[in-house]
């Protein structure tokens, strides 16, 4: 089905509520999804309740509630088939009302993610143009290209004058010795989470009065160079953009504070500012910077007891996709990786690749904690799964049997 005509299928749907649950994932993509359609919603005076979620359990949706997933949904086949899904993973699910860009032929890993597949939704629910600087949240959160999809809706948002485009240093922070200490996106081998190397850093590119924001990326260009591959390096400056509807205008800065307080369990707090409100921004600021600095000290610590499986495990779940990002984004390791973090007798895993494989690595999970007992699923190149601690070495040999096979 073409995305359009599926797009349409779920406004109509939505139109003819009265009220509508709506549950997001966790992250910047997904909470994204949510409040665009719930902006849209509330708009035409549907009422709706929001729910930022890690997953979603079908026992717990009743199929005589209108419900709506966002960026959450696509992987689950037992699914009841009333349900609403807005999505852009891998797809099992096989209702009528479902948007996916990959049931259109669309490349959903880097042309359109789940923020963006819900403004088409939410622009065949009435003029919501001004939301398109939240599809930007999707774009950078989940590392897409404005190409195809993303492309067209881009372009509609810069003639509108809704994102303007420009060029310069994209860390985001609030100053510059906080863009150093707690980047994350990319990780600065040596410099993220050192105090002493990032006052160095700054007094360094002071003294030069002359070219001061050129030295200091020179400067770090030389710290990290060693370590990490030149795509790290190439991401600290270049395409940046100013969101003019929202209230934190970097869109970088923005992705990386609502990615952090959903994944932190503040999922409230990030739709809140993508609702616009900026009553919480300064604690989100605050969440945000001590949701980073946890990431970098599992990195560090996982950096300093290399796996030559590439398996890793952190103590907080809410930094396991983080870490396991930045492990094959912003290192010279060349295997795949897997991050587990425990909850009690379960593990939470995070696999990516730093290259396509033979096999989509999102099936290749859930195939594996299919047969563990668990359940998992994602992108072609980026995956998670939930398994039983007791069955985690099972877990893993399923999965290196599979992709080996």
């Amino acid at each position: 089905m073409a995305l359009a005509e599926a797009a349409s299928r779920v406004a109509d749907h939505l139109s003819r509520q009265e009220y509508v649950e709506v549950y997001a994932h966790h992250d910047a993509d997904g909470i994204a999804a949510g409040t665009i359609l719930c902006t849209a919603l509330h708009r035409k005076g549907i009422r709706f309740r929001l729910r930022v979620l890690h997953r979603v359990s079908p026992a717990a949706i009743s199929p005589d509630t209108p419900t709506l997933l966002c960026d959450l949904g696509s992987g689950l086949e037992d699914l009841p088939r009333e349900v609403m899904v807005v999505d852009h993973h891998l797809s099992r699910f096989n209702g009528d009302l479902h948007v996916n860009p990959r049931l259109a032929g669309i490349d959903a890993d880097r042309e359109l993610s789940s923020a963006g597949a819900a403004y088409i939704v939410a622009q065949m629910l009435g003029d919501n143009r001004d939301l398109a600087g939240l599809v930007m949240l999707g774009i950078l959160g989940d590392g897409q290209e404005i190409t195809g999809k993303n492309r067209e809706i881009f372009n509609d948002a810069a003639a509108e004058s809704v994102i303007t485009p420009g060029k310069g240093c994209r860390l985001p922070g609030r100053d510059l010795h906080e863009r150093l200490l707690c980047s994350t996106h990319p990780y600065l081998h040596h410099i993220s989470g050192d105090e002493m190397a990032v006052a160095d850093l700054i007094e360094s590119a002071a003294g030069d009065d002359s070219s001061g924001p050129e030295t200091l990326l020179s400067l770090i260009v030389l710290r990290i160079s060693p370590f990490a591959p030149a795509v790290t390096m190439e991401s600290l400056y270049g395409e940046r953009y100013s969101l003019e509807r929202e209230v934190i205008p970097d869109a970088h800065a923005l992705a990386a504070i609502i990615d952090a307080c959903g994944k932190c369990g503040r999922g409230g707090l990030a739709a809140s500012l993508c609702f616009r409100s900026a009553e919480g921004l300064g604690e989100a600021w605050e969440t945000a910077l001590g949701h980073r600095l946890q990431v970098i000290r599992a990195l560090r610590f996982a950096l300093e007891r290399p796996d030559p499986d590439g398996f890793y495990t952190v103590e907080e779940v809410s930094v396991a996709s983080d870490v396991a990002d930045a492990l094959v984004r912003d290192t010279l390791l060349e295997t795949p990786v897997m991050v587990a973090a425990k909850i009690d007798d379960l593990c939470h895993v995070s696999v990516r690749s730093a290259k396509p494989q033979d096999i989509r690595l999102g099936d290749a999970i859930h195939e594996a904690a299919v047969r563990c007992g668990g359940f998992g699923g994602g992108h072609t190149m980026r995956a998670g799964a939930t398994v039983s601690c007791a069955r985690l070495d099972e877990f893993r040999a399923a999965f290196g049997r599979i992709v080996a096979a």
